[in-house]
C-alpha cells in the first residue's frame, strides 16, 4: 500500500481514537473529588492528543524532491561560515573544505570575536574576513543574527550558504543546492544537520533522525521547511526584501507608538500652559489635531516619511508661532535676541529667519515648546539605536533562523527541504553542553511564539501556521510531564485516584489510542530510530518549563536571555549531576512510589487493579528517564567507534 495512504489512514485512526477516549475521560472518568491532580491530568492527556494531532498533520503532506536541475552558470554565491570563538583550527578546517567547493564563490569567515590570530589565518589562506565595525561599539549585537545582517551589507553574493563552524561542507554542496532556485519563488534550501561524533546508540540523543527526515519533508509539502541556521542556502533579494519590510514596519511602530503617546503630551501641555495665552491654547490645538490627523494617516497606510514629515512641520509652525507671539515678554532673552538678530540704533531687529532658529531652541519660558520639541525628536526614522537599519536576519529571537523563515514564508517565498546530507558537523559531546544547546532552541522558539504568534500572522497559509505552532506547542511538554509523573506517585503513595475507575471502559479506549499513535510513529520514520527523541522529549522538562518561563520574562519584562554559543569541545570533567536535579529527584520519588504502593496493596491499603497499573506506569516513566543518567556518564566520542554514514 501506498506510504503516504497508510500514514493519512493511521493518523485518521489516532484522531478518531483520541477524541472518543478524551471526550470519555471529561465526561465519565475525572474525579471530582481529587480534582486538584484529576483536572489537570485529563488536561495534559487533551495536550498529548493535539501533539499527536500536529504530528500527523504534518506527516499529512510529506514531501520527497526529485534530484533538482543543474544550476545555472554565472551565479554568484557567497559562503559564510559563522564563528565566535570556536577553536581557530576548527574553524579553518570548515573554511578550507569550503574554499574547495566546486561551484565558483567567495569564502568568508564572520568572527564574531575580532581575533587577530583568526584574521592572520584567513588572509594566508586566502579566505575572507568580516568582523564587526566600530559602527556596533555600544548598540545591541544580536548575537549570530548581528553576524550575519553585518555580512550582508559587507558582500553582494547572490545566493548566500550558511555553515556553522564546525560543519565541514562536501565540494558538491552548492550544485546539489543552487538547483532548487531556478524556482524563482524558492527564498531558501536547507538540507540536514548531520554529525560525525555521534556513536551509534546516539545517547544525547544528537543526530534527530525523525526531523531531519520525516519531520521536515512532511512540513516541507506544506511549503513550512524550516531554516536550521546552518547548512542552508537562502536567495539575498528574499532576505532583503524582508529587511526593508520590517524597517519600514519598525518605523511606523514607532511613529504610531509616538504618536499616541503624544495625545497625552498634549492634554498636559494644554492644561498646564493653555490658559496662559489664547495664542498658546490655539498653538497647542493645532499640534493636537496634527497629531490625529497623522494617527489617521498611519491607519490608512500613508507613507511613514510623508506622515512624519508633514507632522513636524506643523509642530514647527506651531513652535515658531508660540514664539513669535510671545517674543516680545521674554525680558530675560534679549542680549540673546539682540547677539542672533544683530542690533542697530533704532533697536532690535526680529526678522523671519531669528524667528526660525528661536523656535528650534529652548528660549521660550512657556513649557510647551519643551514638550513640543520632545515629541519631534522621538520621530527619529533612521534607527539610531540600532548599528545596521536593515536587518534582514531577524533579531528578536535567540534562535535567529526560525524567526527569518516564518517571515520569508510571510511574504510569499518559498522553502525546500534537500533530504542530502552535504555537509558534516560536531554534536554536543557531553550533558552539560548538550542542555545548553537545547534550551537556546527552546528559548528562541518560544520567544518566536510570544512576539509573532504564527497562528496570528498575516500572509502565512493555514498549513504554515500549523507547522510552525507544532513545533511551539511541542515546547510545552515540560508542564505535561510533571503532571504523568506525579500522577502515578500520588496515587501509590496517598491512595487519591486521578481516574474514577480503572474499568474496562477505560482500557478499551486508552489503549488502541496508545497503540495506534505509535504505529503512525513507526510508520512514518520508516525505520528510524525514533525512541531517543521520545525520552528526551519527557526527559528534559526542567529545560522545556525554563525556556518557557524565561522566554515569557525576556518578552513581557525585557529579562535578558543572553546567547550562548554552543561549545564545540567537552566542557568540565565528571557527570553534571546538579544539573539533573529534578530528574534525579523525580527517579527517586518513582521508586519510592512504587515500593509504597506495593506495600500498600499487600497489606490491603491499595486497590490491586489501580497498584498495579500505576506501577506499570511508574516503570515507563522510570524507562523515559533513564537517558538522562546515561547522558550524565557518557564519557564522549572515540573515533574507534561505529558511525552509521547515513540519515
Amino acid at each position: 500500500m501506498n506510504h503516504q495512504l497508510v500514514v493519512r489512514i493511521l493518523t485518521t485512526l489516532t484522531l478518531i481514537l483520541g477524541v472518543n477516549y478524551i471526550a470519555w475521560r471529561w465526561l465519565f472518568s475525572v474525579n471530582w473529588a481529587a480534582a486538584w491532580i484529576s483536572v489537570p491530568l485529563v488536561m495534559v492527556e487533551t495536550y498529548s492528543l493535539i501533539d499527536a494531532f500536529l504530528f500527523g498533520l504534518t506527516m499529512w503532506k510529506l514531501r520527497v524532491r526529485e534530484v533538482p536541475p543543474a544550476p545555472h552558470e554565472g551565479l554568484t554565491v557567497d559562503v559564510f561560515i559563522t564563528t565566535y570563538n570556536e577553536p581557530i583550527s576548527l574553524v579553518m578546517t570548515t573554511a578550507l573544505a569550503a574554499s574547495r567547493i566546486r561551484y565558483p564563490h567567495k569564502t568568508w569567515i564572520l568572527d564574531d570575536g575580532a581575533r587577530p590570530a583568526m584574521k592572520r589565518a584567513a588572509e594566508a589562506a586566502g579566505i575572507g574576513y568580516i568582523t564587526r565595525s566600530s559602527d556596533w561599539d555600544n548598540l545591541p549585537r544580536h548575537a549570530k543574527a548581528g553576524n550575519l545582517n553585518n555580512a550582508l551589507a559587507a558582500t553582494q553574493g547572490e545566493f548566500l550558504l550558511i555553515l556553522d563552524a564546525d560543519q565541514i561542507p562536501e565540494p558538491g554542496i552548492v550544485h546539489s543546492m543552487l538547483g532548487h532556485f531556478s524556482n524563482e519563488k524558492v527564498a531558501l534550501v536547507q538540507t540536514p544537520q548531520w554529525f560525525s561524533n555521534v556513536a551509534d546508540d546516539d545517547i544525547l540523543g544528537s543526530q534527530a533522525p525523525l526531523f531531519y527526515g520525516p519531520i521536515q519533508q512532511g512540513k516541507d509539502g506544506w511549503n513550512a521547511a524550516f531554516f536550521c541556521g546552518s547548512n542552508a542556502m537562502i536567495r539575498r533579494e528574499a532576505l532583503m526584501q524582508v529587511g526593508i519590510t520590517g524597517y519600514v514596519q519598525g518605523v511606523r511602530t514607532t511613529v504610531q507608538q509616538t504618536l499616541k503617546a503624544a495625545d497625552k503630551v498634549i492634554t498636559k501641555a494644554r492644561g498646564d500652559h493653555g490658559t496662559a495665552s489664547r495664542h498658546v491654547d490655539r498653538a497647542l490645538r493645532n499640534i493636537g489635531s496634527a497629531v490625529r490627523t497623522a494617527r489617521q494617516e498611519l491607519q490608512h497606510n500613508r507613507p511613514v516619511a510623508t506622515v512624519t514629515f508633514d507632522f513636524q512641520r506643523k509642530v514647527d509652525a506651531a513652535a515658531r508661532s508660540i514664539v513669535a507671539v510671545d517674543l516680545a515678554s521674554l525680558q530675560e532673552d534679549l542680549d540673546e535676541i539682540a547677539r542672533l538678530s544683530g542690533d542697530d540704533q533704532n533697536g532690535i531687529l526680529i526678522d523671519d529667519a531669528t524667528i526660525d532658529r528661536l523656535a528650534q531652541r529652548d528660549w521660550s519660558p512657556i513649557g510647551a515648546i519643551r514638550s513640543v520639541r520632545t515629541m519631534v525628536q522621538a520621530l527619529d526614522v533612521d534607527r539610531s539605536d540600532e548599528a545596521l537599519p536593515v536587518m534582514p536576519m531577524a533579531t528578536n529571537s535567540v534562535t535567529e533562523d526560525m524567526a527569518t523563515c516564518m517571515r520569508l514564508h510571510a511574504h510569499g517565498w518559498e522553502s525546500v527541504y534537500h533530504h542530502e546530507i552535504m555537509a558534516k558537523g560536531l554534536a554536543p559531546e557531553d550533558l552539560r553542553t548538550m542542555l545548553t544547546q537545547r534550551l537556546r532552541w527552546a528559548q528562541g522558539t518560544m520567544q518566536v511564539f510570544l512576539r509573532e504568534n504564527p497562528l496570528l500572522q498575516k500572509g502565512l497559509s493555514a498549513g504554515q501556521r500549523l507547522m510552525y505552532f507544532s513545533t511551539m506547542w511541542s515546547y510545552l511538554s515540560g508542564f505535561a510531564a510533571v503532571v504523568y509523573i506525579a500522577a502515578p506517585i500520588i496515587f501509590l503513595c496517598f491512595g487519591t485516584m486521578p481516574v474514577d475507575a480503572f474499568s474496562v471502559d477505560f482500557f478499551a479506549r486508552l489503549i488502541p489510542f496508545l497503540v495506534v499513535n505509535q504505529f503512525l510513529f513507526f510508520v512514518a520514520a520508516r525505520g528510524r530510530k525514533t525512541w531517543r527523541g521520545q525520552q528526551y522529549s519527557v526527559a528534559l522538562f526542567p529545560v522545556w518549563i525554563k525556556a518557557c518561563t524565561t522566554a515569557a520574562a525576556n518578552v513581557v519584562f525585557g529579562r535578558d536571555l543572553g546567547f550562548a554559543v554552543t561549545p564545540k569541545t567537552r566542557q568540565g570533567s565528571g557527570p553534571p549531576w546538579s544539573l539533573i536535579r529534578p530528574q534525579l529527584v523525580a527517579i527517586a520519588a518513582l521508586v519510592i512510589a512504587a515500593v509504597t504502593g506495593l506495600i500498600r496493596m499487600f497489606t490491603g491499603l491499595g486497590a490491586p487493579a489501580g497498584t498495579l497499573v500505576n506501577v506499570a506506569w511508574v516503570m515507563f516513566d522510570l524507562l523515559i528517564l533513564s537517558v538522562i543518567i546515561r547522558a550524565a556518564l557518557y564519557p564522549g566520542f572515540t573515533p574507534t567507534e561505529e558511525v552509521k554514514n547515513g540519515v
